[in-house]
């Protein structure tokens, strides 16, 4: 399944304008334009976590740099992100499926940077991008949505 966005290519000549005022991958869409009938949610974990565990988590905002597909991967998307430290940081995620790598290039995106690393397909993931996902109802699809946040967020800012 590809993003929800994809299809954006194929809009007629005359659509232009609306597909370009439409054109923020859902982010300013308002709720009665979307049908969520089909969307089968996971139920909340049951388990508290303590807010000591939970602060050790370090959410940043990451601007795509650059996005390519893993040679010899049908999964898997290598992302160069800016992370506000002046140093390129690497991560990997299991997405292809659901984009394609030049959709995301240039979007702000939510990290969570201090995971330690992991390597895949003999390439070092220094952290984990966050998404959304669920199950339609009545079938084993799924859809998988990144976060995304305004652009205006700067690379680095850290989540509370």
């Amino acid at each position: 399944m590809k993003s929800l966005d994809s299809d954006k290519s194929v809009a007629k000549a005359g659509d232009t304008a609306e597909v370009a005022a439409n054109d923020n991958n859902g982010f300013f869409t308002p709720n009665e334009k979307i049908n969520f009938s089909n969307v089968k949610v996971e139920p909340l974990f049951e388990e508290d976590v303590d807010f000591d565990t939970f602060s050790k988590s370090d959410f940043r905002a990451v601007k795509v740099k650059e996005c390519v597909a893993v040679p010899k991967s049908k999964k898997l998307l290598q992302f160069t992100l800016d992370d506000g430290t002046g140093t390129d940081r690497t991560i990997l995620s299991g997405i292809h499926a659901y984009y394609e790598p030049e959709e995301l290039v240039g979007k702000t995106l939510i990290a969570i940077t201090n995971l330690p690393p992991r390597k895949m397909m003999g390439i070092e993931s220094c952290g984990m991008l966050l998404s959304a996902v669920n199950n339609l109802k009545d079938s084993e699809d799924e859809e998988l949505h990144l976060i995304m946040v305004d652009n205006h967020i700067p690379a680095g800012a850290k989540l509370y």
